[in-house]
């Protein structure tokens, strides 16, 4: 595990989406450790406070919180970033990893394809929302946990919801793509201000992602799991780019196993992430998103 020994961290605070397991939730403990004010974004409100609970024992420290919401609410994530807001006046990292993959089509409470409203809105929803306060904190972090499975997909502005022929790789690779367009044009929009915005590929991480959307996945989890890498290594570059000296002043790269590495070719066009950019505004309902 990637961890700083000089504690990064002292007097940051930092919100980890997805926190209460798999990736998310090493990302916390290890940002706890490292001395940050972590705070937990979870869904379920048991599993959320056991969370805290756990690794507040664990770090030995009472700064841990959490804030509850499902992310694929346009609704709930306002709420979560007022809550934020009322709590805090800073945040210094932002690391955006809930995400889901749903085999069969599914919508929001919002009326969007369930792939792209958690894995991609959520993300730009949340960070715009939470950007003032970021860039009031800089040298501030944004970290955007995307995927490999971007690499196979492309961007059809015409069918976005996938309400043709639906299937659960393509949702999920494009979702993930939008990730990494997302970064990178943010990045652009936020040059010379002091924050730092890039995406990365965990590996094939041994979680329970997709256990929740059928007994073939569920089945079938404990042999996918042997060629899966640990927690503790998905997490690492979660952790790097999150508290490494490193890649301080680094912005608008994919990074891979800690190094920076080239994304899809498609991931670079910038008119598709400006016309991704358009869309997303339109679709969570913010004519006017925060320019820097």
């Amino acid at each position: 595990m990637i961890a700083q020994k000089d504690r990064y961290l002292d007097g940051k605070v930092c919100l980890v989406t997805g926190a209460t397991s798999g990736i998310g939730k090493e990302t916390a403990r290890v940002l706890a450790h490292q001395g940050g004010t972590v705070i937990l974004v979870g869904r379920n409100p048991e599993k959320t406070v056991a969370t805290v609970e756990e690794l507040k024992r664990e770090a030995d420290t009472p700064n841990i919180e959490y804030l509850l919401a499902d992310l694929s609410s346009q609704d709930e994530i306002r709420r979560l970033a007022e809550a934020f807001k009322n709590r805090h006046n800073r945040l210094d990292v932002l690391v955006n990893n809930a995400g889901g993959y749903f085999l069969w089509r599914q919508e929001s409470v919002d009326g969007i394809e369930m792939s792209f409203a958690l894995n991609h809105l959520g993300y730009f929803l949340l960070t715009n929302l939470l950007l003032d306060v970021i860039k009031a904190s800089a040298p501030a972090r944004i970290i955007n946990v995307s995927s490999g499975s971007h690499l196979r997909a492309t961007l059809d502005f015409d069918e976005l919801q996938e309400r043709r022929g639906f299937s659960g790789m393509n949702a999920y690779g494009q979702s993930k793509l939008a990730n990494v367009l997302f970064t990178y044009e943010l990045a652009r929009r936020l040059d010379g201000t002091g924050v730092t915005v890039n995406a990365l590929h965990p590996g094939f991480v041994a979680t329970n992602m997709g256990s929740n959307i059928g007994w073939i996945v569920r089945a079938f989890r404990p042999l996918m799991n042997l060629w899966a890498i640990s927690v503790e290594e998905g997490a690492e570059t979660v952790i790097y780019l999150a508290t490494s000296p490193e890649v301080e002043g680094i912005t608008g790269k994919y990074f891979f196993r800690c190094k920076p590495v080239s994304s899809s070719a498609y991931s670079y066009d910038e008119a598709a992430a400006k016309q991704l950019w358009a869309v997303s505004e339109e679709m969570t309902g913010m004519s006017q998103i925060p320019n820097p």
